[in-house]
């Protein structure tokens, strides 16, 4: 039950990734009111993600070093970060929007930028839920250690699934990467990488029908030709899976004008089809979803938020003075 209600901000930022931190820098500088709202510690991927070698400045860094050092500079700024889980963003009938909470508070603002990234797509087959944190992982940074001589398997084709492959060999002994097509998604640069490590087997043509196991862990999966449909197994010790992730947009109540995929569709000022509410990073439809691109959104975004702010201010002082 929400039991507090506060009005006094300007803009609520809803997530504290590379956008959510860039955001509230940018609004801080602005002299804005803004409150970030994080489920879990600021960095967002990044805390799942081992070196950075693609920021600009940066060409090697931790992934935690490089939330540490955002969030270390969006506080000099005078952010204020808030941790919990926001379950409910709505448009109210007098224009504010209202922002609710799993811990029972409920925040208004004028503005909202939702930069609350997504959530991995699941494989959707028999023994994945059975399995999960018993072997089948989302994450190689956080699991990957607790596979140490094991032979893994990862799923998928794009980035994240050739580049977690690569990661994984520090632990395992043999990577599979399975990936239902004849070619990778993924750039040309990791994929140069994956197919000049020994220990890196790519197996395709293939989909995983089933992850089969015993109480201590998966042992081997059920796979499927693509071409020909005849069916397999691969012994493994653990499956990573990467084909993907859904954007967590369902959080706003309306419609918003989105793409097939579920991604927010904004104008040049990242602004939504729903007037103050404002989209940056992996939530947005675009091309590509990178940490450059991510705060680039929340530079545009912060920013406008301010204009929008003042010319709504504008407005309502002009329909005082008519």
């Amino acid at each position: 039950m929400t039991d507090t209600v506060t009005n006094g901000y300007d803009v609520i930022i809803v997530g504290a990734g590379p956008a959510g931190l860039c955001a509230a820098m940018y609004a801080g500088r602005g002299m804005l009111r803004a409150l970030t709202i994080e489920r879990g510690a600021p960095g967002g991927e990044l805390l799942n993600t081992d070196l950075i070698e693609d920021y600009i400045g940066f060409e090697s860094i931790k992934g935690w070093e490089l939330a540490q050092k955002m969030t270390e500079h969006a506080k000099k700024f005078g952010a204020e970060l808030a941790t919990d889980t926001v379950e409910r963003i709505r448009k109210a009938d007098d224009g504010w929007f209202e922002v609710a909470t799993a811990r029972g508070r409920l925040y208004r603002a004028p503005a909202v930028i939702l930069t609350a990234g997504g959530t991995p797509v699941k494989l959707g087959v028999p023994g994945e839920k059975e399995h999960a944190g018993k072997g089948v992982s989302y994450c190689a940074v956080c699991d990957g250690a607790f596979f140490k001589g094991e032979v893994l398997a990862v799923v998928g084709g794009g980035d994240a699934a050739v580049e977690e492959a690569d990661y994984l060999t520090r632990y395992a002994s043999k990577v599979y990467i399975v990936h239902r097509r004849d070619r990778f998604r993924a750039s040309r640069i990791l994929q140069e990488r994956a197919f000049a490590n020994p220990k890196i087997e790519v197996v395709w043509n293939k989909q995983v029908l089933e992850i089969k196991g015993t109480e201590r862990g998966t042992d081997h999966l059920v796979l499927e030709d693509t071409v020909t449909g005849e069916r397999s197994t691969l012994q493994i010790g653990g499956v990573f899976i990467f084909i993907g992730f859904k954007p967590n947009t369902g959080l706003v109540e309306g419609h918003v004008k989105h793409d097939a995929g579920g991604y927010l569709v904004t104008d040049e000022r990242m602004m939504t089809s729903m007037p103050g509410l404002f989209a940056a990073g992996d939530v947005r439809s675009q091309l590509t979803r990178q940490i450059t691109t991510a705060v680039g959104d929340a530079t545009t975004a912060a920013i406008a938020v301010e204009k929008y702010l003042a010319a709504t201010r504008e407005k309502e002082k002009a329909g005082v003075a008519s």
